[in-house]
């Protein structure tokens, strides 16, 4: 037990792990609603894009966070620009001001003397230096996106199923949607001190992969994300601990890796349920075809009296 916990004792190491576990948290609320808007591609665009406002900031002396946000500002903005005046699709859009960014950023800290180790720190950041002022900053953020994600919860709902349905039921879609990219990049601006920009990605959707393996309603595989994704700081820390490996990634890695174990026990948790309705014969197969009808048919009698509310409704 002592192996697991000693670590912690040292205050840089406390402080890592109450910084991961925020992060963990945030990233949990944020990553459930881009795994199910399919908005990954948005989200590693926007880690990128902080790159150059990070750069400015660093040459300049000026804090952080505050060019992290002009710089996410700008590519969402920028993102807007090219698919409305361009005519570009999202991803072709997206995929042009990624590769800018990066690009961009690298340039602007080209320029610096510490060149490498400026680099280092803003592409894969640096856990282990997060400051007291920092955890505070962290909590501020988790706590405005958790209210933001609940005030929101309903229009993000009608948002991932169907944008058209939620413009008739006057929940803004739009708005929702710029909502949730400014909650996306908040999370990107917030988590980058810990895990970097170019590794924020894993803790945005690593946990939240793994927990859509247990549970498909919102609020369960955010809070079950978040266990995953705290579990994952804690182990990515020790390893980094015992192996000397660079903390940051590390507790990326073991993200991204908590969806893989997640879908191999559950492939495993599957199998097993299989076999044994399979044992119990053909009497536990024909109740659940019994089952399987009348649920089909409370299906459909819900879904024919949802449409004629909704056509009521629209009379």
């Amino acid at each position: 037990m002592t192996l697991l916990l000693d670590p912690f004792a040292t205050a840089f190491m406390l402080r890592a792990l109450c910084g991961g576990i925020l992060v963990a948290v945030m990233c949990a609320i944020v990553g459930t609603w881009v795994v199910a808007r399919g908005m990954a591609f948005l989200g590693e665009a926007m880690a990128h894009g902080v790159l150059p406002g990070v750069a400015v900031a660093s040459l300049l002396g000026t804090p952080t966070l505050v060019g992290a946000a002009v710089s996410a500002a700008l590519m969402s903005v920028g993102v807007s620009v090219l698919q409305r005046r361009w005519r570009l699709s999202a991803d072709t859009s997206i995929g042009l001001l990624f590769v800018a960014s990066l690009a961009l950023g690298v340039v602007i800290i080209s320029g610096s003397r510490t060149f490498a180790t400026d680099a280092t720190a803003i592409l894969f950041g640096d856990i282990l230096a997060v400051r007291p002022e920092q955890l505070a900053a962290l909590a501020i953020a988790t706590l405005i996106t958790a209210v933001a994600a609940a005030a929101w919860h309903r229009a993000f709902v009608a948002l991932a199923v169907d944008p058209r349905q939620a413009q008739l039921l006057g929940l803004r879609p739009r708005l929702a949607h710029a909502v949730l990219v400014g909650l996306v990049a908040l999370a990107v601006i917030s988590a980058y001190q810990a895990v970097g920009s170019l590794l924020v990605v894993g803790m945005l959707l690593g946990p939240a992969v793994a927990a859509g393996r247990w549970t498909h309603r919102i609020p369960t595989t955010m809070a079950l994300g978040a266990a995953i994704g705290a579990a994952s700081v804690w182990v990515g820390l020790l390893i980094s601990w015992y192996a000397g490996t660079a903390a940051g990634a590390t507790v990326a890695l073991t993200a991204v890796a908590s969806a893989a174990v997640s879908a191999g026990i559950r492939a495993v948790v599957d199998a097993a349920q299989s076999g044994g309705r399979g044992a119990a014969g053909p009497v536990a197969d024909t109740r659940a075809a019994a089952g399987a009808t009348a649920t089909a048919g409370t299906t459909a009698t819900a879904t024919a009296a949802g449409a004629t509310a909704a056509a009521g409704a629209s009379a």
